[in-house]
């Protein structure tokens, strides 16, 4: 085993990458960024003078310290790009949404077993301090028997962007960017639902993709509800869990990213701390007498994946965020799309 950084080499330079995936590449210790496919050099060369920029994946594969590939390009292009790297023998992070389809997923995890390499999915909300606290509680039994989970992202966003994501192709839409880290969450907290029923929508008056959904995922009795609309100008809470032992509601967004746009990393004081007046409330009782209070949460910890990703290429232990899983959010994002056009529930399969 080696002391040497693995290299990595980072395909996409948008604001997932600049914001997320670069400061958390460098702030991993075992991890060394070597070069940027981007037609931005200018861009890079601002935030990150040291590392080189290529043009294509090509180039950046003919460097052979390049370990590690991560794929933050549209969406479309996630599979091909990835399916490139795998086959020239690199270990792999792919940025959510795993793929447009569940069948490119397949082919992926089949390709990667075949070449014995790492490949993950970049589902970094799942260390988000909201959903960890949210989390604890559940598997903890701390609100009993879950009967209601609800998670959303409210946003006032009256106009159309012109990012990639608003434009008409595949992958597009608010379903494939907000709702795989709602559909995640979903997953790795309660698995795979029996049900999916869906309603989406293009609210916004010049709008060509859905800017609207609400999703009900079926478990037997439990009911997780999972929205996000760009018309709302008070959002509701975060997350909202109920069980019969208690009830948990949490408001506001994580911080993490906020901190990493202001030049902040992880390691520094208060790093994923929420403020204290958005503090979850906790309702439950205590010998028969209702009882409320505000919650401490868990830390947010985004440099989890990173950590995770270079102890599993080092052969220490597992992908942060397996394959497999990024590939069920794929199915269900399916499910959705599918019940939304028919106007109808679908069992998930």
């Amino acid at each position: 085993m080696t002391d040497a950084p693995i290299g990595v080499g980072l395909v996409g330079y948008g604001m997932s990458s600049s914001s997320l995936h670069a400061p958390l590449i460098a702030a991993e210790p075992r991890l060394r960024l070597r070069s940027v496919v981007t037609r931005d050099a200018e861009q890079v060369h601002r935030d990150l003078q040291a590392v080189p920029v290529v043009g294509s994946i090509g180039e950046l594969l003919d460097d052979p310290g390049v370990e590690l590939v991560v794929v933050a390009a549209p969406n479309a292009v996630h599979a091909e790009l990835a399916r490139v790297a795998l086959r020239a023998g690199r270990h792999v992070v792919v940025e959510k949404p795993f793929t447009v389809t569940s069948a490119e997923a397949d082919d992926l995890i089949e390709l990667a077993r075949h070449r014995d390499r790492c490949l993950s999915v970049f589902h970094q909300r799942r260390w988000d301090g909201d959903y960890l606290t949210v989390a604890r509680c559940v598997r903890e039994g701390v609100l009993g028997r879950i009967s209601t989970c609800i998670a959303r992202y409210d946003r006032f966003n009256p106009e159309p962007g012109t990012r990639w994501t608003e434009e008409a192709r595949p992958g597009s839409g608010v379903l494939y960017d907000l709702g795989s880290h709602l559909i995640d969450q979903a997953l790795h907290l309660f698995g795979c639902p029996e049900t999916v029923l869906a309603d989406l929508r293009a609210q916004r008056p010049g709008a060509v993709v859905d800017d609207y959904f609400h999703i009900v995922l079926g478990y037997g009795q439990l009911r997780v509800v999972l929205h996000a609309g760009t018309l709302v100008h008070a959002p509701g809470p975060r997350f909202e869990v109920h069980g019969d032992a208690g009830s948990l509601v949490t408001h506001g967004v994580d911080t993490q990213i906020a901190a990493l746009l202001a030049g902040r990393r992880p390691g520094d004081p208060g790093w994923g701390v929420i403020d204290e007046d958005l503090l979850p409330t906790l309702t439950t009782e205590a010998g028969g007498l209702p009882l409320t209070g505000r919650l401490t949460t868990v830390p947010g910890a985004y440099e989890t994946f990173y950590r995770g990703m270079a102890a599993a290429i080092r052969g220490e232990g597992p992908v942060p965020v397996p394959p497999e899983e990024a590939r069920d959010a794929v199915r269900v994002i399916e499910c959705a799309l599918r019940s939304g056009r028919d106007g109808r529930m679908v069992a998930f399969s």
